[in-house]
Order: C-alpha cells, then sequence, then structure tokens
C-alpha cells in the first residue's frame, strides 16, 4: 500500500513525485512514455529559469530532480484503476499492479485526429501530428498544416525550416497565436495562411500521400498536391481512468479539479492538461503537480 500513485510520466507527473518525495510520502509512478507531450517541441522559451531550452531537455531535468527522492517508477501503462471500500484506490498496469492510499492523474492528452478520409489511410506515410517528430523528413518539400492556433502557428514556423513551402489551412476568419509567433509566421516567406479553409479528404499513391481535396477553391485549383500534412487541431483529454473512478468531467472530457487539484472523489487529484484548468502549460502543469503532492500530504494527515 502506497501512500501515493502518479499516473503520468510528463513534467506535471514528475513534478508531484518531486514533491512527494519531499514530503517523505512512499510513491509510486507509472509513466507509458517518459516526459510527456513537451518533448515533441522543440524550443522552449517560456519555461522560468531556462531562456531556451528544448523541450525533451527540460523534461529531463524535472525528471533528474525527482529521482533524487525515494520514487518508484514503473514504465507501463495503467489500464484499470478502482476505488476500494475503504477509499483507497487499486491500479492495474500492463504488467504489475498497486494500492495508494492517493492518486494523482497526470495523463496529459492525445492528438485530436481530423476525421476527413484518407487520414487512416495515410498516418505516418504523409499525415503526422508532430513536426518536431517528423518534419526533417521533409526537407525542400511542400507542407500543410491543418489549425488556427498558436500551436498549428509554432508547428507551421517549425516546419518552414525545413520545407521549400507551408500551408496553413485555418477553418475560421483568422489565425489565433500568440502576437509574437503571428508576427513570425506573416514575415516568414514560405509560410502562407489561408483561412475559412478545410482539408476534405487526403488522397495518395502506392502507399503514400500525394495531394489533399479543400473546401474550396485556391489559386483556381480545389485539389491542392502536398508531400505531409500535419494536423494541429488540439488535443482530447486522456481521461478513462478518471471515470472509471467516479471523477466528475466537463463536456470536454477534462477531469474538473478546485484550487487545490483535488476532484470530487477524496484522495483523487488530476494535474496538468487533462484538467479542466483554461490556461495548460508546461509550467501550469508542474505546479499543479507540486500543489496536488501537497494536497494529497495533507489529505494523509488527515
Amino acid at each position: 500500500m502506497y501512500d501515493l500513485a502518479i499516473i503520468g510520466g510528463g513534467v506535471s507527473g514528475f513534478g508531484a513525485a518531486m514533491y512527494a518525495g519531499r514530503f517523505e510520502l512512499s510513491t509510486v509512478l507509472f509513466a507509458e512514455q517518459r516526459g510527456g507531450t513537451i518533448v515533441t517541441t522543440e524550443d522552449v522559451a517560456n519555461y522560468p529559469g531556462f531562456k531556451l531550452i528544448t523541450g525533451y531537455d527540460l523534461a529531463q531535468k524535472i525528471e533528474e530532480h525527482a529521482l533524487e527522492y525515494k520514487v518508484e517508477v514503473r514504465d507501463e501503462k495503467v489500464v484499470e484503476i478502482k476505488r476500494e471500500a475503504d477509499g483507497t484506490f487499486s491500479l492495474k498496469g500492463t504488467s504489475t499492479g498497486a494500492q495508494a492510499k492517493t492518486v494523482i492523474l497526470a495523463t496529459g492528452t492525445e492528438w485530436r485526429k481530423l476525421g476527413a478520409p484518407g487520414e487512416k489511410e495515410y498516418a505516418n506515410k504523409g499525415v503526422h501530428y508532430c513536426a518536431l517528430c517528423d518534419g526533417a523528413f521533409y526537407k525542400g518539400k511542400v507542407i500543410g498544416v491543418i489549425g488556427g492556433s498558436d500551436s498549428a502557428t509554432k508547428e507551421s514556423l517549425l516546419l518552414a525550416t525545413y520545407g521549400s513551402k507551408v500551408y496553413i489551412f485555418v477553418r475560421g476568419e483568422k489565425l489565433r497565436a500568440e502576437p509574437i509567433n503571428l508576427t513570425r509566421a506573416l514575415n516568414n516567406p514560405k509560410i502562407e495562411i489561408v483561412t475559412g479553409m478545410q482539408v476534405k479528404e487526403i488522397k495518395g499513391e502506392n502507399g503514400k500521400m500525394k495531394s489533399v481535396v479543400l473546401s474550396k477553391p485556391l489559386n483556381g485549383k480545389s485539389e491542392l498536391a502536398l508531400d505531409a500534412l500535419f494536423v494541429e487541431i488540439g488535443h482530447n483529454a486522456l481521461s478513462g481512468l478518471a471515470k472509471q473512478a467516479g471523477v466528475e468531467l466537463n463536456e470536454k472530457g477534462e477531469v474538473k479539479i478546485d484550487r487545490n487539484c483535488q476532484t470530487n472523489v477524496p484522495g483523487f487529484y488530476a494535474v496538468g492538461d487533462v484538467a479542466d484548468t483554461e490556461f495548460k502549460q508546461a509550467i501550469t502543469g508542474v505546479a499543479e503537480g507540486v500543489i496536488a503532492a501537497y494536497s494529497a500530504y495533507k489529505h494523509l494527515g488527515k
């Protein structure tokens, strides 16, 4: 029986683990993938204390700091969680299991899919969801990005360092990016922002993507040749385990928490991108992990 089980190996999870270690809680952390989604970010310039650092290096530093304390890490996925009659939790992993008095959920999100014909067929064969992971394969190529957010803009800026041309297809009437990133995109000669546009179908041949069908003509043509298409239309919260434990979710599937990261289930906390906070950043996720560890510590003290 552990004092605390942390589910998730991203910066929020390891941030929580560091403080759990400082509070001398017996802690087990389940990490399906160490580092989380931030490892797919090339440049992090908004984490206090680091003017510029890669997402991978930041995740590594937080993990290394956490492991200075007595934290047990299991590299496996939690597939089932049950709240017992005495208020404790039973966790079943892909290889092992554990019991804990408190739980911190830090499972984050997964990339949202476009749902267009051809997307599944050409996944990883021209259709991608991570510019840092796959952008380098398209040096000198023509690339499309779907999305109207700041994340889509940053992906496009990175892809422009590889490709000869980058189209940003924005469903709405304008690109919603942070001013500094919007200015960079507007001033980049390789980037063309196309508003009021949707990708209706993805076509290919010989097992590789070759073109996309657009919702309206672009330069007189409704089909555009592309070597790659990166989908950046948001994420879905990985909150299935919370639901199993009777935790309340919002309409987006995010876990509802209060300012102490507590859910409606005593002893169950949620942090980072899986939670219903409006502003989601690495720094806020780590802070939530710290708060949740303290909340668990106080809960155990009672």
